[in-house]
């Protein structure tokens, strides 16, 4: 055994074990958040296909985009903040923009909003959808 050497193994350690934890909290924030925004897209057009297409009478824009978010946010759970708006668009249709705010973890335990000052804004991912909804009563 030379001398001099004796524990380098321990402070090398000491030295990536932070290193290596953060990057592990890292990349499994990304995958968590890329795995959210995929079934996000998904389970909101369904969503809208099924609720916006076909209003009942007197529904309007904001009440469409209300129960959209509100069957959202029981689908979705605990994985975001979920927010929907409708506006008009082109020759009457609808347009339906879902918007989710996802909030990094610390592998499934909270993680502060700030650090030494900085703020850690939540990830936000959108998807669109413009759909013509079905007006009893009118025709072309």
């Amino acid at each position: 055994m030379e001398t001099g050497r004796a524990g380098q193994a321990t402070v090398e350690l000491a030295v990536v074990l932070p290193v290596a934890l953060v990057v592990a909290v890292i990349a499994v924030n990304a995958l968590a958040f890329f795995g959210t925004c995929a079934s996000f897209d998904r389970v909101a057009r369904q969503t809208v296909c099924a609720l916006a297409t076909a209003p009942a009478s007197g529904d309007d824009t904001a009440s469409l985009a209300l129960a959209v978010e509100q069957a959202l946010t029981r689908q979705v759970g605990e994985q975001g903040e979920v927010q929907v708006r409708a506006e008009g668009f082109a020759l009457g249709l609808t347009r339906f923009t879902a918007r989710i705010e996802y909030a990094p973890t610390l592998f499934g335990l909270g993680m502060r909003s700030e650090i030494f000052g900085v703020a850690l804004p939540p990830l936000v991912h959108e998807v669109d959808l413009v759909v013509d909804a079905y007006k009893p009563g009118i025709m072309f």
